[in-house]
């Protein structure tokens, strides 16, 4: 069994900037792939940016490359994920979940993901 918590969402004027940490907890936890996830209102939940198991190699969906960033810190068990430049249409809650024992499998499919934490809610506005 694995926990993952979200935390660092919040209200954010555009062109703003957050970081969210995921922090992940219930058995070893370096080996699982990661990933972050975005559902917006009225829409289905789509991938963001999954992260290797070591870190060493990340993807990142069109409409946030250049902009948000997803690291890890193994010793923490805790993911992160960088948003700079933030626009409205990046408002969503943000899940961060865990693809467990995949290595070094990236996966952009939400079905690939097998605990998924809480949410942590990114409003961008004026």
């Amino acid at each position: 069994q694995v926990q993952l918590v979200e935390s660092g969402g919040g209200l954010v004027q555009p062109g703003g900037s957050l970081r969210l940490s995921c922090v992940a907890s219930g058995r070893t936890y370096s080996k699982d792939a990661m990933g972050w996830f975005g559902k917006a209102p009225g829409k289905g939940g789509e991938f963001v940016a999954p992260i290797t198991w070591r870190g060493s190699r990340t993807y990142y969906a069109e409409f946030v490359k250049g902009r948000f960033t997803i690291s890890r810190d193994n010793a923490k068990n805790t993911v992160y994920l960088q948003m700079n430049s933030l626009k409205p249409e990046d408002t969503a809650v943000y899940y961060c979940a865990a693809n467990i024992d995949a290595y070094g499998v990236l996966t952009t499919s939400l079905s690939a993901y097998d605990y998924w934490g809480q949410g942590t809610q990114v409003t961008v506005s004026s």
